[in-house]
């Protein structure tokens, strides 16, 4: 199957989707659904609303830095003690690259959320809760990547820089870095963007910042006041994507300019800092363990786990084959044109606005409580994120395929689905 099919097969996840969703609609917050959409174009000016809602930005945006130089810093140091590449040439045996690639699983393996509730009863209600609850999760991550990438480099350079008689840790530096170097600064940025979203949703519960003045504006139905606080976070969003796109363009090799950007990152970690009134001790202050462990309770090990973990398991492939499917069958209904792409990138920037619990919580206004608007939730957030990726994707593909392809009599739809979606269609999956 080619590329543009394998890029359309997702869509297939909408037929059970529609199937269900008769059954659960009931419709009666229809009209709530309107006014929130409304409001978007009558957002609340209120000076003091205003006011709260740019501390909150401030709250979440420091929290988003801080968290993204942590998973950073933790995210190298793993990721090359983990490469197998560098742990032959040190040790010559690569067993303690995999004993801690098997570690790094653990912190990986759960969600921000998680550890948000993990840290919050070991150290209570502190900012450096938030921080680390991202910081975790996202530097053992970002710890895989750098070790896979490590491991993917050609190795001939190492090789003569070893036959020469270099040290090895040199000879790393010196072979690795360089080629390693921009595919750093790219996901180290992709990075930055979603601690941003995490740090929001972190805040939907309870731990400061942007979401939680979303969720209490929207569980109250103040919609003005949600869209004020929207488009608030919305021009930063916007603001740090375009620097982040125009430093995209420049990490091909570490200039004065790239160099000056993350300067200019890491110089608002200080004000960032004395915003969230950060303490660090507080990690050395006696942990708040719970008198009674519940790991042996037995009502605990008797629920219906093996339901319970298969429902999480189909709500993670549906949401995620719809995520995957959202953006080509969309642009492949409403055509390649200008404002199709316009439009397409308005709705991309509210999905991935929105935290998937405000989003659900608008779903169900009009659909009944259940596995469906979970879907919805997870995959329409999701396919915010993958747009604005696939969108990327074919603004950089080269343009001659698509020139003969016009030339040849080809329609916009035909040029789309032979040289748009067969060239992203891999990388894109």
């Amino acid at each position: 199957m080619s590329p543009a099919g394998q890029l359309l097969l997702p869509a297939l996840v909408l037929l059970p989707l529609l199937a269900l969703l008769p059954a659960s609609w009931h419709g009666g917050g229809f009209d709530l659904i309107g006014q929130f959409l409304v409001a978007a174009v009558q957002p609340s000016t209120d000076p003091a609303l205003i006011a709260a809602s740019l501390r909150g930005i401030a709250v979440t945006v420091a929290v988003a830095l801080w968290s993204w130089l942590f998973s950073l810093l933790l995210g190298v140091i793993g990721g090359v003690l983990s490469a197998e590449v560098v742990s032959r040439t040190l040790w010559g045996c690569s067993w303690p690259a995999l004993l801690l690639r098997r570690v790094l699983a653990i912190p990986r393996s759960l969600h921000e959320l998680l550890w948000g509730l993990i840290l919050l009863q070991l150290l209570g209600l502190h900012p450096a809760v938030a921080v680390l609850a991202i910081a975790l999760p996202y530097g053992a991550l970002f710890a895989r990547v750098v070790a896979e990438q490590l491991d993917g480099l050609p190795r001939r350079n190492l090789e003569a820089l070893q036959l020469t008689g270099a040290p090895a840790p040199a000879a790393l530096l010196m072979a690795l870095s360089p080629p390693l170097w921009p595919q750093l600064l790219s996901y180290g940025g992709y990075r930055l963007e979603c601690a941003l979203r995490s740090a929001t949703l972190l805040g939907v519960f309870g731990l400061g910042g942007i979401g939680a003045d979303l969720r209490l504006a929207l569980q109250s139905l103040q919609f003005h006041e949600v869209w004020t606080s929207l488009w608030l976070l919305a021009a930063v969003m916007l603001a740090l994507e375009l620097v982040l796109a125009r430093l995209r363009q420049r990490w091909q090799e570490p200039n004065r300019e790239l160099l000056g950007g993350f300067a200019a990152l890491l110089l608002l970690l200080l004000p960032a800092s004395r915003w969230l009134e950060l303490r660090w001790q507080v990690l050395f202050s006696p942990w708040q363990w719970p008198e009674v462990l519940p790991l042996w309770d037995p009502n605990g090990w008797l629920q219906d786990w093996p339901q319970l973990i298969g429902s999480t398991l189909l709500l993670t492939a549906l949401a995620a084959l719809l995520a995957v499917a959202l953006l080509p069958l969309l642009l492949l209904l409403l055509g390649p044109g200008r404002w199709p792409r316009l439009l397409l990138s308005a709705c991309g920037l509210l999905a991935r606005l929105l935290p998937p619990p405000l989003t659900a919580l608008l779903l169900l206004f009009v659909l009944q409580p259940g596995l469906l608007p979970a879907v919805l939730a997870l995959g329409i957030h999701n396919a915010g994120i993958l747009g604005r990726l696939g969108l990327e994707g074919l603004d950089a593909l080269p343009p001659q395929p698509a020139q003969a392809l016009r030339l040849a009599g080809g329609s916009p739809r035909q040029v789309l689905l032979m040289a748009g979606f067969n060239g992203i269609g891999r990388s894109y999956l």
